[in-house]
């Protein structure tokens, strides 16, 4: 797939524009997001991925379409299970519920610039070192099969990474919350407020999430302009999601098992192709193995299958539990 400068440069523009209109729209007039504001905007960000999707399609045919649109629903899945962790933060740190639309916008600008980062180094070592796949086959298999045995609870502590531990270390925190702002001065001293930390606290803890999901969709597609599109779209309709689901997250109680599926079935994937196109010398002597492989026509049907019988399932389970409790 050949994507040229000026394709990137427009792409990134209009992702860039959405997010300041977005900001805009949050900034002019802090607000609690009802659950009616939300759906819309949730809406409209995958109604423009589709469109763009279908762009993908028509100007280079449909294998191209479906690696963006596995990757898209792969990194939308998995960022569902972030929005546990976002909901920890929000509650560990009190953030009053008009400002958290703003948190969350910035925290995932702040994801947005660190993911784009991380895929080019991912997308440079690729290139250079193909059998970097049988890593990533295997710890997606691995992180699968630790987030089969996950739990979500609300009431579960957040530990400060070190980054946080860092900025605490260099700024003075305020006490307490002073509207949406980020700096603010005390007696002529600058402190940061809470709601920087809690931004930063959003957007690294994201970049530990990555870590799984961006070997995941790069065991979809190898273009890197798929892997960061898919992204993007992803994340942008995240902070909405946050607000549609609200409650419901705790009704998703097979969430884990049905991403730990997926993450194993990309590592087998990921596997099979790296056996497939082998190079290491002490494996086959350096030779390709037969091996099947699986194709994006087989990956996005069983991606879509497993969220669907999981979503079906845990809302089964949630309701029964519901009616066995009255």
């Amino acid at each position: 797939m050949s994507v040229p400068l000026w394709l990137w440069l427009a792409t990134i523009a209009g992702l860039l524009l959405l997010l300041a209109v977005d900001l805009v729209l949050v900034g002019r007039k802090p607000h609690e997001v009802s659950l009616g504001e939300a759906g819309r905007w949730v809406t409209f960000y995958v109604s423009v991925a589709v469109l763009f999707g279908i762009g993908i399609w028509y100007f280079s045919g449909g294998v191209h379409a479906g690696e963006f649109f596995a990757g898209y629903i792969t990194e939308y899945s998995l960022s569902i299970d972030n929005l546990f962790i976002f909901l920890i933060i929000m509650n560990t740190f009190k953030v009053p519920a008009i400002h958290q639309g703003r948190v969350l916008l910035i925290g995932i600008l702040i994801a947005l610039v660190m993911r784009g980062i991380f895929i080019a180094v991912g997308a440079a070592v690729i290139a250079q070192f193909s059998w970097v796949f049988y890593l990533f086959g295997a710890f997606l298999i691995y992180t699968g099969y630790k987030l089969a045995r996950t739990s979500h609870d609300e009431d579960e502590e957040f530990k400060e990474n070190a980054l946080l531990k860092f900025v605490r270390r260099i700024f003075p925190v305020a006490d307490s919350y002073h509207d949406a702002k980020s700096f603010i001065r005390i007696d002529g001293k600058r402190f940061v407020t809470p709601m920087f930390i809690v931004m930063v606290a959003i957007g690294t803890t994201d970049l530990l999430f990555a870590l799984d999901s961006i070997p995941a969709i790069f065991g979809l597609t190898k273009e890197p302009f798929l892997v960061f599109t898919a992204n993007a779209f992803a994340l942008m309709g995240l902070r909405q999601l946050y607000f549609l689901l609200g409650g419901l997250l705790n009704k998703l109680v097979y969430l884990s098992i049905g991403l730990s599926l997926i993450l194993a079935f990309i590592g087998v994937k990921l596997i099979l192709e790296a056996l497939h196109t082998n190079s290491l010398p002490f494996l086959n002597s350096g030779e390709p193995l037969s091996v099947p492989t699986i194709g994006i026509e087989v990956s996005l049907p069983v991606i879509i299958g497993i969220l669907v019988v999981t979503t079906v399932a845990s809302l089964v389970k949630s309701k029964r539990d519901e009616a066995s409790a009255k």
